[in-house]
């Protein structure tokens, strides 16, 4: 479980708080995701679980204990956060790149076993990302290097995950199959966080949205609270109308064309 409450994040030299008060809770067994427009504030709350950010305001806590108070082998035993952006310097073999994952759970008194041999294979799988392991990380697309990136994650093996923006890159499969397997740890109990702008799979999939307006929480909820044409339009500053998914009933939005101006 991750909690932020009355959090406020300002970074250096800048006029105004990029994170301004912000509270709420991604609960174990629940898949809850950030939304808003760009520069809202949601990669800046991914950058605080880094610790790359410090909180001026409030508090942000993992499991209930604050997230300072934590060592850095601990926190990473306990969260997996892939971030937006990351690039290797040196190319290495996809297997090995995700065993990387393992390391929070190795020491200098422990080498890898056979628990963590496992823990790779499984992640592997479940990021469907097989094909791939033998390869270098050099050789892989932009959609391929996200999924490899997702398995290390899965086989840090915490009990929750934090994803900024994961289906950057991917196609329409790949990015419905992440989803599926998002949705698919939460429910096996995990606490995932998505960060996205997808909100229309947001909404097919997430138990809650936290939705940013200027570092703000703009609105909290169930999909059906939150994706709401008065709110999205005022945060988004576009024309646009929600109607329903006809696969699951999930709210969608429409963006409109705004009508032609004349001079």
């Amino acid at each position: 479980m991750i909690a932020f409450r009355d959090a406020v994040i300002r970074y250096p030299r800048a006029a105004v708080n990029a994170i301004d008060g912000v509270s709420f809770v991604a609960a174990d067994g629940a898949l809850t995701a950030v939304a808003g427009p760009n520069g809202s504030g949601k990669s800046t709350l991914v950058r605080a679980l880094l610790r790359l950010e410090p909180l001026r305001a409030g508090s942000a806590s993992v499991d209930e204990q604050p997230l300072a108070a934590l060592d850095p082998r601990e926190l990473a035993r306990r969260v997996a956060i892939v971030p937006q952006r990351e690039s290797l310097v040196f190319a290495l073999p996809v297997r090995e790149y995700v065993a990387f994952g393992r390391y929070p759970h190795e020491g200098p008194w422990r080498a890898a076993g056979p628990d963590d041999a496992a823990a790779i294979e499984r992640a592997i799988a479940l990021a469907g990302i097989a094909p791939l392991a033998g390869r270098s990380t050099h050789e892989l697309s932009g959609g391929e290097w996200q999924r490899v990136r997702i398995a290390r994650a899965l086989a840090q093996g915490g009990r929750t995950l934090v994803f900024d923006e994961p289906t950057t890159f991917l196609d329409v499969a790949h990015e419905m199959a992440m989803f599926e397997l998002f949705a698919r740890l939460a429910s096996d109990g995990m606490a995932v966080l998505l960060v996205s702008h997808q909100l229309n799979l947001v909404a097919r999939f997430a138990g809650q949205i936290v939705l940013l307006h200027h570092g703000r929480v703009a609105a909290s909820g169930s999909p059906a609270q939150v994706m709401r044409g008065d709110v999205l339009e005022r945060v988004y500053d576009w024309p646009l109308m929600i109607t329903r998914d006809p696969a699951v009933g999930a709210p969608a939005l429409i963006p409109l064309r705004r009508p032609p101006t004349h001079p």
